[in-house]
């Protein structure tokens, strides 16, 4: 199933070409800031190690910055190059922001006079590319997120977005310190995700003789909890799939979910 969600992942949000699975990732300059006014930079990448520029950039035409108000935050200076994206955002407000990559595409295969065709993008172009002659078509829907969050001054409350698989914290990621507890939820369209696997990778693995995974399961009511060996960086990914689909031609769709947050030294 971990499988599936990164290729969930890498054909919904990384390249239109990408052929194989990838850990996709955003990084923010900084995660905890003092007062309002301040800016960060965020990276955005596809790669073969967590945190490391060494695929390809991530696409930013599903970015979308929640203001700790709730309304839409604006980046700035988006930039895509050869092997990471880039934007800035304004902090104005005090509070946290949830910043997320979020795209719903589609991966259809098919046979055209006795060869193998392929497709993935948004559900929009599937009709114009497939042909009327489509033999043996096979239409899957895929919707990931990828996402950080960042507070500046007081933190506030992260609220759900309802749709797909998502992190809901019940601790907030922006108090997370090594040698302690936090516990989050994994929702699926707003409701409790029970019984999912869930996989949490610190940074720095290329200095390590060990990846470090922490593997974790949802309880009942979607919840877990992770005690963080070290300060850093951590990757949360989970997967799963379903049949509640919303493209027409679509038997299943598989959701992916791949968070960033900072654990501090207390």
């Amino acid at each position: 199933m971990k499988s599936a969600a990164k290729l969930a992942a890498a054909l919904a949000l990384s390249l239109p070409f990408a052929a194989q699975a990838h850990d996709v990732w955003m990084v923010p300059s900084s995660t905890v800031l003092s007062g309002t006014d301040s800016w960060i930079t965020v990276d955005a990448a596809v790669g073969n190690d967590k945190f490391y520029f060494n695929h390809a950039p991530l696409r930013l035409d599903g970015l979308a910055v929640v203001a700790p108000d709730g309304s839409a935050a604006e980046a700035e200076n988006l930039n895509r190059g050869k092997l990471r994206s880039t934007f800035d955002l304004q902090l104005k407000q005090s509070g946290t922001y949830r910043i997320a990559m979020v795209n719903d595409g589609v991966f259809a295969r098919w046979k055209e006079d006795g060869k193998p065709k392929r497709y993935f993008g948004k559900p929009e172009g599937l009709a114009q590319a497939v042909p009327a002659n489509a033999a043996d078509l096979e239409v899957t829907q895929s919707l990931g997120r990828v996402e950080t969050f960042v507070t500046a001054g007081k933190p506030s409350a992260v609220k759900p977005v309802g749709r797909g698989l998502e992190l809901a914290p019940v601790t907030h990621p922006n108090d997370l310190y090594s040698g302690e507890s936090a516990s989050f939820q994994m929702l699926l369209d707003g409701k409790p995700a029970a019984d999912l696997d869930v996989t949490l990778v610190p940074g720095g693995a290329r200095y390590r003789d060990k990846v470090g995974e922490i593997a974790v399961k949802t309880d009942k009511d979607g919840k877990f909890s992770v005690k963080w060996p070290q300060p850093g960086l951590y990757w949360v990914e989970a997967g799963t799939e379903d049949a509640k689909v919303t493209v027409a031609q679509a038997k299943k769709r598989r959701l992916s979910y791949a968070g960033t947050v900072e654990v501090l030294q207390p």
